[in-house]
C-alpha cells in the first residue's frame, strides 16, 4: 500500500482524507453475497401432512385405560374408575404388562404389547398427564394414546 502525498505548492505533507472505495467495494460484495444466500436459507422442504379429523381407536381388554384430571390444582389418576397414586399406577402397570406377557406364552411369543389410552381432562395442567405418561413408560408400555372427543360436525 503506498501513501498519497502531496499539497500546494510542491509541499510533501501527507493528505489526511480516508479512502472509502475499497470499503465500499467490500461492502457490494457482502450485501450481493447475502442478497443469494438468504433465500436458499428461507427455503423449507415441502412435506404434505397428513389430514385426520380423528382416529377410531381399537377396544381390547387389555389395554389399560387412564384418566387425568386436577381439581383444585392436585393431580388425579384413575386406573379404570379406581383412583391411584403414582407408585400404584407403576406397580399396576408392571403387574398388567408381567400378566399379558405370560398369557401370551412368554417374552419370546409376544405378538402384540397393550397400550395405554389417557382422557385427559381440558384443564389438566401438562405436568399431571407427563407424569402418568413418564410413569406408564418405566413399566414398559411402549405405545401411549390419548382419547379425544371429535369436534362437533366434523365429520370423519
Amino acid at each position: 500500500m503506498a501513501m498519497q502525498v502531496g499539497g500546494d505548492g510542491g509541499d510533501q505533507t501527507p493528505i489526511s482524507e480516508i479512502n472509502t472505495t475499497p470499503l465500499v467495494d467490500v461492502m457490494l460484495v457482502l450485501l450481493i453475497i447475502f442478497i443469494i444466500t438468504v433465500p436458499v436459507v428461507l427455503n423449507t422442504i415441502p412435506v404434505t401432512l397428513p389430514q385426520v379429523e380423528f382416529e377410531p381407536t381399537t377396544t381390547k381388554a387389555e389395554n389399560v385405560n387412564l384418566s387425568i384430571r386436577a381439581p383444585g390444582g392436585q393431580c388425579e389418576v384413575y386406573w379404570e374408575v379406581t383412583r391411584v397414586t403414582s407408585q400404584e399406577l407403576l406397580d399396576r402397570g408392571v403387574a398388567a404388562l408381567r400378566e399379558e406377557i405370560e398369557r401370551q406364552g412368554g417374552p419370546d411369543n409376544v405378538e402384540e404389547l397393550p397400550e395405554v389410552h389417557i382422557r385427559g381432562d381440558v384443564n389438566t395442567p401438562y405436568r399431571c398427564i407427563g407424569g402418568a405418561i413418564f410413569t406408564m413408560q418405566r413399566a414398559g408400555f411402549t405405545r401411549v394414546g390419548f382419547i379425544s372427543e371429535p369436534v362437533p360436525g366434523g365429520g370423519g
